[in-house]
């Protein structure tokens, strides 16, 4: 006889890839430099829970690059796992399917993979309860600030990235974030000085070196940047290295922001402890909510900033329940893939009134999986 205490029980488990094509090759300065190719298409790994009171909650993961279809063979293979249980035991849940796989590790393409589970069963907690998730977390605050990156990326001519720049303001974006890192350091410096020139010293302009300089470039960069004003600098390093990121926040004034390409709560505490001015964690890469939720509080008490990478249908209503004002990010690239537009106005990205996360799959996105597999009780 089950406990009183358990009030719905998980009855079907479906997990979907959809490949998600993008406009052009989006190149960073990994490609400049030639570590990557250029990005054509995102792999996102959707989970949707489906319980025997007839809630429904929808789980988000995803890949750039390679990795998709590993991420969903191993959600395949440990979806049976959720069948039965109760889908308010999150914790033990992630504990359950982390156990199942651990052999393959505690990070990386592993929990990705259980990301979208534990996504999933966040939104449904929060449908269950009626309330935004921002809600069911403990809201600090009813809308986020946002800016825009995917109008500033290296392989767009400087023309085009002034007027993305000029439209994302318009639309109601608080800030800008233009990619740096071209093997000629003269060509950042004057790309970044020139949409400081167009957008004026009071908007928020961010750059981001995607992990392209050593440490005494990093350190040239970094003196040649201060006069510009800019919110931060990211990934001036590469991502594991956290002394040389903090010696850099401890040097300059700019403010020094990292941390999306950390695939665990142990490497965030590494980089927390190190010190850095930015954390940036990313809800799917590091295992989704509930590992988040770890990485925001540690930083919380460090009295950190926190500016959590793409996925801004997840990440607003975490950036809302973080005591510090923080900042989304936001992408257009997601939008095919739901029913539903975030409100962005102002400066800010708001909470909607729609319970969980707030959205749902759209037939486009049904048009794009091109793999699906289902569990049922």
């Amino acid at each position: 006889m089950a406990s009183p205490a358990v009030l719905d029980r998980v009855t079907a488990v479906k997990i979907s890839s959809v490949t998600l094509p993008l406009p052009g090759g989006i190149s960073d300065a990994k490609v400049l430099t030639g570590r990557q190719r250029p990005m054509t298409e995102v792999a996102v790994l959707f989970a949707e829970i489906t319980t025997a009171a007839g809630f429904e909650g929808l789980g988000i993961s995803y890949s750039k690059r390679a990795g998709g279809p590993g991420q969903f063979a191993h959600a395949e293979e440990i979806a049976p796992l959720l069948l039965g249980e109760d889908p308010s035991d999150i914790a033990r849940l992630w504990d359950k399917l982390m156990w199942a796989g651990a052999s393959v590790g505690r990070s990386g393409l592993a929990v990705q993979a259980i990301a979208a589970f534990d996504v999933a069963l966040w939104d449904l907690k929060a449908k269950r309860a009626g309330l935004p998730l921002a809600k069911l977390l403990g809201a600090h605050r009813d809308s986020v600030r946002c800016y825009n990156t995917s109008g500033g990326f290296l392989h767009s001519p400087i023309e085009e990235v002034l007027e993305r720049a000029t439209e994302s303001l318009s639309s109601g974006i608080g800030g800008i974030k233009i990619k740096v890192g071209h093997p000629d350091h003269a060509v950042d410096l004057a790309r970044v000085t020139a949409v400081r020139e167009k957008i004026g010293d009071r908007v928020p302009l961010m750059v981001d070196a995607n992990q392209q300089w050593d440490r005494p470039t990093a350190q040239r960069m970094c003196r040649a940047f201060e006069p510009l004003n800019l919110t931060w600098i990211e990934e001036p390093l590469d991502a594991y290295d956290f002394a040389g990121h903090a010696a850099l926040a401890r040097t300059f004034d700019t403010p020094i922001a990292t941390g999306e390409m950390l695939a665990s709560v142990a490497e965030h505490t590494e980089l927390i402890r190190a010190g850095v001015d930015i954390v940036q964690p990313d809800a799917p890469r590091v295992g989704g909510i509930t590992r988040f939720l770890d990485i925001m509080n540690h930083a919380a008490r460090e009295q950190l900033q926190l500016a959590p990478h793409f996925v801004m249908e997840v990440h607003l209503h975490l950036a809302a329940a973080y005591p510090l004002e923080p900042w989304v990010e936001h992408f257009e690239w997601f939008d095919p893939l739901f029913n539903e537009r975030l409100d962005i106005r102002d400066g800010r990205m708001h909470l909607s009134g729609r319970p969980g996360l707030g959205v749902t799959l759209s037939d486009q996105a049904r048009a794009w999986t091109v793999a699906e597999h289902e569990v049922r009780a």
